[in-house]
Parts: structure tokens; C-alpha cells; sequence
């Protein structure tokens, strides 16, 4: 990495004008490499821009039929099947509804046998297919990114992680308490995703803009996993005014 290379930074108007910068960041790639890989996330955050994608298809505006995609995490212990799980919300938000090939999609399986062996092999899987052109990221309240909670190593890989208290919290609202939350998941470590050619990362709301603050203008610091993205040459923070209003510039 550059430690000199700066990130850009889009302010949008509001949260449905961050979707849509986003998407047309998407779009680009996928317009210039048909066949490109795609690093997905899930959550509240990409919804909105996967919906734009989706009306793109319709609109035959957009292709999917030649690219690759790679999840950055799913749940330890929780089938394709259960409606929590990231696979089932990859096809409910995006891959039912446009035409990419399912042998090309990429989830993490938190059902595997012996994850240790799975995750080398979705690492491998991610060299076959060329590297990620483009990685979508959000951010989590503590700063971490996929699953990389606070602590993580910046030379971290594909792996099984505990979930910290704080995660397990803020995801409690998708599952009936916060005792049905997963303890554990399996994430792309920050070195897998420092390997990507693009890293987008979207936050929108009030809630971020502390840690959205650190992670660009603070140190680069692994209490705070968003910050050790510093210095990736084709990063981009996409914001909304309210996570953004903390930033010096």
C-alpha cells in the first residue's frame, strides 16, 4: 500500500443518493469488465444499492451473466436456508433477481465440516477467480469491517471469528432477541480485502460519524479495523451528511 495515497470521499445528499453513487460505482466496473469479481456485503447498508442494481438489470441497463462474485462473511452454524443467513440475503436482495450465474456466487458455508480447510479453500477460490476488482464494505459501530472485529491483524485471512458483544447487539434487530444471535462467524480477513483493486465503503447515519471520523482521519489502528484501509490506493468512503458531518474537511 501507499501510505500517501488518500482515500476519495463522496458526500452524497442524503442516504438514497449514497445508494445510488454507489451503485454507479458498481456499474462502472462491471461497464468497463463484464467479467469482473465483485466482493459483496451484506446488512442494512448495500440494500438499497442492490435494489438500484436490480432496477438497472430490468432496465437492461446491466449484465450480470459473466461476473464472479465473493460474500465477506456468513454466520457459523446457520444454513443457506434460514432466512438470516447472508446466502438466503444475497438471493432475496440481488441474485434471484438478476441474471448472474449461481455457480459464480460466493458465499462463505457456515454449515461446513471442517472450516478450517473451508476457509483456505475460499481464499484459494478468490486467487482462481483473478482477486476482487471491486470490494463493497460497510462499517460497523466499533469500526469493524466484515467480521473483523477490533483487534484484528491487517494481515488477517479468511477465517472463523468470536462475534464481540457490541456486534452481536447491533445485529440482534434482524433475529427475535439478541440469545438467537450467532456467537460466531467466518469472515474475510483485512489482508483479503487490502488484496481488492477498489475498496467502496458505505456508511450512512449519525451512528457512524464517530467511527467514520477515526477511520479517515485518525491513526491507523486495529481497535478501530476501518482505519487500516489507510492507505489503499483505490479506496472510497461513500457518505451521507449525517456520518460524514464529523470529518475535518
Amino acid at each position: 500500500m501507499n501510505k500517501a495515497a488518500k482515500p476519495t470521499i463522496v458526500v452524497a445528499t442524503d442516504k438514497d443518493h449514497a445508494a445510488r453513487c454507489t451503485a454507479d460505482l458498481i456499474h462502472e466496473v462491471v461497464r468497463e469488465n463484464p467479467s469482473a469479481v465483485l466482493g459483496l456485503a451484506t446488512g442494512g447498508t448495500p440494500v438499497g444499492v442492490y435494489r438500484l442494481l436490480v432496477e438497472r438489470f430490468q432496465a437492461s441497463e446491466l449484465d450480470f451473466s459473466d461476473l464472479t462474485t465473493f460474500n465477506l462473511d456468513e454466520y457459523v452454524g446457520v444454513g443457506p436456508e434460514h432466512d438470516q443467513s447472508y446466502r438466503y440475503f444475497m438471493q432475496q436482495q440481488l441474485f434471484d433477481h438478476v441474471n448472474v450465474i449461481p455457480e459464480r456466487t460466493f458465499v462463505p458455508n457456515g454449515l461446513a465440516t471442517d472450516i478450517e480447510i473451508h476457509v483456505d479453500e475460499y481464499e484459494e477460490q478468490i486467487q482462481q477467480a483473478g482477486g476482487i476488482d471491486l470490494q463493497l464494505l460497510g462499517i460497523g459501530n466499533n469500526g469493524h469491517i466484515a467480521f473483523n472485529e477490533p483487534g484484528s491483524s491487517i494481515d488477517s485471512r479468511t477465517r472463523q471469528v468470536d462475534l464481540t458483544e457490541n456486534t452481536i447487539e447491533a445485529n440482534s434487530r434482524f433475529f427475535k432477541s439478541a440469545a438467537e444471535v450467532p456467537r460466531h462467524a467466518i469472515t474475510m480477513g483485512i489482508g483479503t480485502i487490502l488484496e481488492s483493486r477498489r475498496i467502496v465503503l458505505m456508511a450512512t447515519g449519525e451512528s457512524k460519524a464517530e467511527v467514520v471520523q477515526a477511520a479517515i482521519e485518525g491513526s491507523a489502528d486495529p481497535t478501530n479495523p476501518a482505519s487500516l484501509l489507510q492507505g489503499h490506493a483505490g479506496l472510497t468512503f461513500v457518505l451521507d451528511p449525517a456520518s460524514a458531518h464529523k470529518l475535518r474537511i
